[in-house]
């Protein structure tokens, strides 16, 4: 596994950060949904930062009213809207500036941007290999979830693709933590931050392949639709 990948979701980085949730969630009423968009934004931008400790907590939270607008569900659907809108904001960072800096700048100077050379090519293998439906699908896979925007942004994919693609993987995913860290918020009694993290990660860990099997059909039912579409279209031009 890539060094990215360990120093990404080893269990000391994932400790040590929710080691100061507590600091944060005594602001949540006032700044929560500004921790939330600024933390999914540098989560989804090629810095090392586990949304795990981000939407997790933030859907807990929600569930106990303990948000902005002290209500559960409307807490906890803002809180994915915003953390949907953080986690494009960082996938559009990776795009433009992939874009604009070009891969020899990125495999020469990656490394002091924690983009390493060989998490850089598993990116763009995965990306070349597969095309466009990979920023929906790799939404969902950790590491690499932040990485697939770079090709993209290298490939020039339309934009307009690449937003709806990003924006409903990354709308699954954050969706998902949420939706764990409102039940445990919902069914857990009293638990440290630290002991929610771990959980929730625990919960999503033993349900990835069933997540990212559904993933996978239906970006497969998109590229055949596709091919269907662009098959008939010269009958009907």
């Amino acid at each position: 596994m890539p060094e990215y990948a360990e120093m990404c979701y080893n269990g000391h980085m994932l400790d040590t950060l929710a080691s100061h949730l507590d600091y944060f969630a005594a602001l949540a009423p006032l700044w929560g949904y500004a921790f939330i968009f600024a933390f999914m934004a540098i989560e989804s931008s090629f810095i090392p930062f586990p949304s795990e400790i981000v939407m997790i907590p933030a859907g807990f939270l929600a569930a106990r009213g303990e948000l902005t607008l002290h209500a559960p569900v409307p807490d906890l659907a803002l809180a994915c809207a915003v953390g949907l809108a953080g986690s494009l904001a960082g996938a559009y960072f990776n795009y433009f500036l992939s874009s604009k800096l070009g891969e020899p700048f990125l495999r020469k100077y990656g490394k002091w941007f924690f983009v390493k050379p060989a998490a850089l090519d598993r990116a763009c293998e995965v990306f070349n290999r597969y095309g466009g439906v990979t920023t929906f699908v790799c939404r969902l896979v950790p590491v690499i979830r932040q990485l697939i925007s770079i090709p993209a942004g290298l490939a020039r994919m339309p934009l307009g693709k690449f937003t709806l693609f990003t924006g409903l993987g990354a709308g699954i995913w954050t969706a998902l933590l949420a939706a764990v860290g409102y039940a445990l918020g919902r069914s857990a009694g009293d638990i440290t931050y630290l002991e929610l993290v771990h959980r929730g990660k625990a919960m999503l860990d033993a349900n990835l392949v069933w997540i990212l099997l559904g993933a996978t059909l239906l970006a497969g039912g998109y590229i055949a639709v596709s091919k269907l579409v662009m098959r008939r279209s010269p009958d009907h031009s």
